[in-house]
């Protein structure tokens, strides 16, 4: 015979606070997104924290190679490590975002779910995944006496929030627009290769001629990695950054994000709504 509490953990989930439905059903979506994209075989899950840590980890033995970077000052290790790291932040985040309603749109049929329950899911994924890869990885590499530790934690650490704040926010404004016009996700990714070329993964603003220097402080995540490299080795260059730059753009993108999602979510219940 049923329990005579099971009436009343029926409706548990209805009678919870929205923000704690809204906690519960982003852990569904991440345990589902988790099995989704890396199933239950071989070693599951762990390919969340393995393959960031692979791409940094190749990529620093191929540049710790490199004659013409090991002849400056800059510590090899700690400048991929930054660099590498941070490309893939905002650039997985934003990927993983687009088109991520239209792979979903089933769960929609859910009340408790909502588009922007959706894109926080896949965002903190990415998050916690290229964030774990950098901390493991800094401690295997200090291990082993390849990198010394960061010379200014917090600097590091406010420098990573600013750019994890930046690649929410370009992931949403990119996951709305491509929601809109099919077009967007094309144009991503030739976009990012570019991108990838002025964000400060292989150069320093401060080896930059005097008129390039200001031109590459106007990417917002060259100032963000300027200022993590500030905090890990700041005493072998020069860094240039501009916070409240970064945190304006932040702002900008974050606003326009979070509006596309509600526009998207109107959309959706105006669809919903004529179907009926």
């Amino acid at each position: 015979m049923p329990s005579s509490n099971s009436a009343p953990q029926t409706g548990a989930l209805l009678r919870s606070s929205p923000a704690e439905v809204n906690r519960r059903v982003i852990g569904a979506l991440l345990i589902r997104e988790l099995l989704t994209r890396y199933g239950r075989n071989n070693i599951g899950f762990l390919w969340l924290f393995v393959e960031p840590a692979a791409f940094i980890l190749i990529v620093t033995f191929v540049w710790a190679f490199v004659k013409n970077i090991q002849r400056t000052n800059i510590p090899i290790v700690a400048f991929a490590l930054t660099g590498y790291s941070s490309m893939l932040l905002w650039r997985y985040t934003a990927g993983r975002c687009i088109g991520a309603v239209k792979s979903n749109k089933a769960l929609l049929y859910h009340r408790q779910v909502t588009i922007m329950d959706i894109f926080l899911a896949r965002i903190l994924l990415e998050l916690i995944a290229m964030s774990a890869a950098v901390f493991v990885l800094t401690i295997l590499f200090y291990s082993i006496g390849w990198l010394t530790l960061p010379e200014d934690v917090m600097e590091v650490i406010a420098g990573w929030a600013l750019l994890c704040w930046l690649s929410m926010g370009l992931a949403m404004t990119l996951g709305g627009l491509s929601e809109k016009a099919d077009f967007v996700k094309r144009v991503w990714h030739p976009f990012s290769y570019l991108l990838m070329v002025v964000s400060g993964v292989a150069f320093t603003v401060d080896a930059l001629p005097t008129g390039l220097q200001h031109a590459a402080l106007w990417v917002p995540m060259v100032n963000a990695v300027e200022m993590i490299r500030d905090g890990w080795f700041g005493s072998d260059f020069h860094a240039h950054f501009d916070i409240p730059f970064v945190v304006a753009c932040n702002v900008a993108l974050t606003l326009v994000g979070v509006s596309l999602v509600r526009q998207i979510g109107f959309d959706s219940e105006s669809e919903s709504g004529g179907d009926e």
